[in-house]
């Protein structure tokens, strides 16, 4: 939203201002109290509105739930106390993932590119997951003590000038105006980065995963980047270095080799990452076929070549090309979700029915799926149907915009208009267009003045959105 653009810069000056409001806490100098927990959680919340209205963002439901998947895998062998996590999936191929105070999760489409296996995805994330909690692990160390609420302000206008990419000219003026002093409050310290290191190592051994990954993933990027004047993103914060390599491996040769290393789940998921980056879906089944005739039996380049000719519009080699995954392993649903999405835009509609019930029968709670029925539904011109459906899914997924965004296209299908003020109001707060918000909820309250208790509870619901919009103008002052 370029509404928010001017905001960057005015988050990326809060690292070298004073005059942040004096009423909102900071991280622990000694002169003020420590952010608490809670208080840390709200921020957070406010920073992510603020980046998921900056940046373009993957809306594809099994992505989003394999990420949301593994890093509540990792987070629950992590030292991270306060395990409630949201995330943030940037339509980026660079590589690149975060975790800022708050438990904001982002990851860049780019980390699937270069992350080779699954352990060494996982290795990403839980180096990551080990500098979210230091805030707790690390609570008596002095260093951690002296970080301030600034810091916090910059780093997040920091990741959103290096997701919104090169060539803006509001972003050429953050980085020449304030590139030193950005730099070097956003790098971690290389005490930080040892420590988050030694803690990411230790908790992939306890998620399950082979620690050897995380010098693997090092060593490669490092060998690829070594001369290159402007490496990724990831790299420009976390340096990686010679010694840095070989203190992992030391690490990680502590450990057992048994440990997960890949897994096909992630190889096609990884398949879907590649091809929304895919700009001509001919070269990428032509890639895949040729794969295919040296390794016929390889499904992971099936499914590529199946979801290529999806793209390109070429239904029924599609289908043919996913005949042979389906006979092999007729419940996987990665394989299922594509013949519903082509049977789906083929209009067989009915085909597409009998599939979606009988998974619904195995997996009733799978987000993809309930989705993939939200779609059928709308194709079969049944939004009320689909307005339940939504209705279940958004209670489980609250603070996903994507799903809000639907519900009030549903709801307007269904001519519920009350739920669907209500619903616009929910996605304008969740991308940091508070106004949009508190407007639509005043057009909602409009609608049910004959309604006294659900006036009211749109009225308390504004009072939320006016309070959380306060709380980010305190942090641009």
């Amino acid at each position: 939203m370029n509404l928010l653009r001017p905001t960057l810069l005015t988050l990326a000056c809060l690292l070298a201002s004073p005059g942040i409001a004096s009423d909102l806490p900071s991280l622990g100098d000694a002169s003020s109290s420590v952010v608490s927990p809670q208080q840390e959680h709200l921020l957070g919340r406010a920073w992510l509105s603020l980046l998921r209205g900056q940046v373009a963002q993957i809306d594809d439901p099994q992505i989003k739930n394999f990420v949301e998947t593994s890093v509540y895998k990792l987070a629950e062998t992590s030292q991270v106390e306060d395990r409630r996590l949201e995330f943030v999936l940037i339509k980026s191929p660079q590589l690149n993932a975060f975790a800022a105070p708050g438990g904001i999760i982002g990851v860049n489409g780019g980390l699937f590119l270069y992350a080779q296996t699954e352990a060494e995805y996982a290795s990403v994330l839980a180096h990551e997951l080990a500098h979210l909690s230091q805030r707790h692990f690390a609570r008596g160390q002095e260093a951690q003590q002296k970080m301030q609420l600034p810091m916090m302000a910059a780093l997040l206008g920091g990741i959103i000038a290096a997701a919104a990419g090169a060539g803006d000219a509001g972003i050429a003026a953050i980085v020449g105006s304030q590139a030193a002093a950005m730099q070097e409050r956003q790098r971690f310290s290389r005490q930080n980065e040892q420590e988050a290191d030694r803690i990411g190592i230790l908790n992939l051994e306890k998620a399950g995963y082979d620690p050897r990954a995380m010098p693997s993933m090092f060593e490669r990027l490092m060998r690829q980047y070594r001369y290159d004047r402007k490496p990724p993103e990831f790299l420009l914060s976390h340096p990686v270095s010679e010694s840095r390599i070989a203190d992992t491996r030391n690490r990680a040769e502590q450990y057992p080799g048994s440990g997960i290393k890949d897994s096909e789940r992630y190889q096609l998921m990884r398949v879907r990452v590649q091809m929304l980056f895919e700009e001509t879906p001919g070269l990428a089944a032509k890639r895949y076929r040729s794969i295919l005739d040296e390794h016929p039996k390889q499904d992971v380049a099936r499914y590529g070549l199946a979801l290529a000719q999806l793209k390109g519009g070429i239904l029924d080699e599609a289908r043919e090309t996913l005949k042979p995954l389906l006979a092999k392993a007729p419940n996987e649903l990665a394989y299922n979700l594509v013949l519903i999405e082509l049977d789906t835009t083929a209009s067989r509609l009915n085909d597409a029915q009998d599939r979606v019930q009988r998974l619904l029968k195995l997996y009733p709670n799978d987000y993809p799926l309930n989705q993939s029925y939200v779609d059928l539904l709308l194709k079969q011109n049944r939004p009320g149907e689909a307005e339940k459906v939504l209705d279940a899914l958004v209670k489980k997924r609250p603070n996903d915009p994507d799903i809000w965004y639907q519900v009030a296209e549903t709801r307007g299908l269904s001519k519920n208009i009350i739920g669907l003020h209500q619903a616009r109001a929910e996605y304008f707060a969740l991308v940091g267009d508070f106004d949009q918000a508190i407007q639509q909820l005043d057009l909602a309250k409009r609608r049910a003045s004959n309604n006294f208790q659900l006036a009211s509870r749109i009225d308390a619901r504004q009072k939320i959105f006016i309070e959380q919009q306060q709380m980010v103008k305190k942090m641009l002052r």
